[in-house]
């Protein structure tokens, strides 16, 4: 840490001497810190040497870019890099674009001159104080643009390359983190939004998921692996964490009564190689790993993943593509010599239940009983996941008068106040609803969520929020729906917005029509997750955005038609051929 200096700790960057304003600039940085009693825990370069942990001794032209990249000079280790150029407000070049992600900033050149932040927010718990904290730095160093993403975790745009070191440090004051939220690294760990409150689930996942942030952010070896890589755990009860969409999928079980070796007791069932964006949902690896062995079991399967996956081809780089050349024994074995003892198989006639029914659909939505007698959580929706500054301070002083303080956010881009006393539900329902979030379930609205789109992301086709936003309100003027339906947009292939996995699933592109080029979508339909896993399946292609509201109200319209009595839009569509949903939808 940097405390009591009395001079900037380097004198030059990559070789270069300091110019006489970046020293200046440097120097007031620091003695700021310094004068403030403050100090910045991720600034004190790591071990000398440089060198990815995992590297091993190979030519450098035979590397690709990324890895190059990393062994150069280590990410974790390039913050000075980012004090140069936050002292001439400098933007980023290629490689050190790359590295920037390793501290949570993303430059978004060509589309836009600065960065986006993206936090950690471990299991999507916020306290009122961080929330505060992070709507004022979002005010006053930002665009004041800020997101709800799909993990459950929130991102701030747009940051001048000169204000980066100051919202990173603030984030950081709050006890939050950006470090490794991007690139070649662990994101945020998700888990049930209701956890530790939910009436009928089987174990609190938060304290779990805490450790195993803690764990991830204390070890080096966690920061270079061969792709991004998802981590979810889902403690049973009425929301799920989607948890089969990750590339480990932590979800527990309860045994009632003794089968062979497994005594009675909740369990985690592992699943492995989740990645949706790629058409593929976790494997169950056959196991049952005690609660208290969660964070060390998951830490070995990270391992054998650093040390086998693919780091020669960053599109066959994800745990996904290796289990295409491994089998699940094969890594099993891998992570058990690791562990140094055998994991406990599940046996095959253990049967596990579905998850419960709840009498309402989308049930992040709406206000519902605690376990703790006298207390509910109560959720709301936040269009696509756009909140302001402004609604954020809002949105913390509501959880200080009528909760506890908490907020949790969800995989659908929304937000949970819990532990709120039965007498102040309906005051707190008044007020999300004066601030511009709808407590009210909505079979169709409750649905949407969207991508960041092209107004902030260089890789989009379309933009999805602004398209969500507006084909959600239409479509809701024309249809009282009975039954629940999902429609995710998302702009390109990375599929941040999982389209495979919604009822609807739009994908951002470009279409040609009378020979001008107009932003449009492929529809996809049928799929889903959970207990009602499957991969949605491509209806249409190249759907211009001026076509694409009349054709989503012909496909509902479709369904609702041509349904069984009471039939969901899943089911409806996974019972017939492409060909005929054409017929019937088109």
């Amino acid at each position: 840490m940097f405390t009591r200096m009395k001079t900037i700790p380097f004198e030059t960057i990559a070789g270069e001497k300091l110019t006489a304003e970046q020293s200046a600039y440097l120097d007031g940085f620091f003695s700021g810190l310094r004068n403030r009693g403050l100090s910045f825990a991720d600034v004190t370069p790591g071990p000398t040497g440089g060198g990815s942990p995992s590297a091993k001794t190979v030519n450098p032209e035979d590397l690709i870019p990324e890895e190059r990249i990393k062994r150069e000079l280590h990410p974790l280790d390039a913050y000075p890099l980012l004090l140069q150029h936050a002292a001439g407000n400098q933007a980023p070049d290629k490689d050190t674009t790359f590295r920037f992600k390793w501290q949570g900033l993303f430059h978004l050149a060509p589309h836009k001159d600065g960065f986006m932040a993206r936090l950690r927010i471990p299991g999507g718990q916020l306290k009122s104080y961080q929330l505060r904290e992070l709507a004022r730095t979002a005010q006053e160093l930002t665009s004041g643009y800020v997101q709800i993403t799909t993990r459950a975790n929130l991102q701030m745009r747009l940051i001048e390359p000169k204000h980066a070191p100051e919202v990173l440090r603030r984030i950081q004051s709050v006890g939050l983190h950006t470090r490794g939220a991007g690139a070649d690294n662990i994101r945020n760990l998700t888990a049930n939004p209701t956890a530790g409150v939910d009436p009928l689930e089987l174990i609190d996942t938060l304290p779990i998921v805490h450790q195993l942030g803690q764990f991830i952010i204390n070890h080096r070896e966690f920061y270079d692996l061969p792709r991004k890589f998802n981590i979810a755990l889902d403690g049973g009860g009425l929301i799920g964490a989607v948890e089969d969409t990750n590339d480990i999928g932590l979800r527990a079980v309860k045994v009632e009564t003794a089968i062979g070796s497994v005594t009675p007791g909740v369990y985690f069932r592992v699943a492995l190689g989740g990645a949706t964006g790629h058409k593929a949902f976790a494997r169950d690896l056959g196991v049952l790993v005690k609660p208290e062995d969660a964070v060390n079991v998951t830490a070995a399967l990270v391992r054998v993943f650093i040390a086998n996956g693919n780091r020669g081809d960053r599109k066959k780089a994800r745990l996904k593509h290796l289990l295409e050349s491994w089998t699940l024994d094969q890594y099993l074995a891998e992570t058990e010599k690791l562990l140094g003892y055998q994991l406990l198989r599940a046996p095959a006639e253990l049967k596990t239940a579905s998850r419960p029914e709840h009498g309402t659909p989308h049930s992040h939505v709406g206000a519902y009983a605690q376990k703790q007698p006298g207390l509910n959580y109560v959720g709301a929706t936040v269009p696509v996941g756009q909140i302001t500054p402004k609604q954020m301070i809002r949105l913390a002083e509501l959880a200080d008068l009528y909760g506890s303080g908490e907020v949790r956010l969800t995989v659908w881009q929304n937000f949970i106040i819990p532990n709120v006393p039965d007498a102040y539900v309906e005051t707190l329902k008044k007020a999300l609803l004066k601030t511009g979030f709808d407590w009210k379930q909505s079979n169709l609205k409750s649905g949407f969520i969207a991508c960041t789109g092209n107004s902030y992301c260089k890789f989009a086709s379309s933009n999805t929020k602004g398209h969500a936003i507006d084909l959600m309100n239409w479509l809701d003027k024309r249809f009282e729906l009975d039954q629940p339906i999902n429609v995710h947009l998302t702009g390109c292939p990375n599929s941040c917005a999982q389209h495979y996995m919604g009822d609807i699933g739009l994908l951002g592109t470009k279409v040609k029509v009378s020979g001008e080029t107009l932003e449009g979508y492929h529809i996809f339909v049928g799929g889903g997750f959970g207990d009602k896993q499957a991969i949605g399946r491509q209806l249409f292609a190249g759907v211009s955005v001026n076509t694409l509201k009349p054709i989503m109200e012909k496909i509902i319209s479709g369904w609702l038609k041509h349904r069984e009595p009471s039939e969901s839009f899943q089911s409806f569509t996974n019972r017939h051929d492409v060909g005929r949903l054409q017929e019937i939808l088109g």
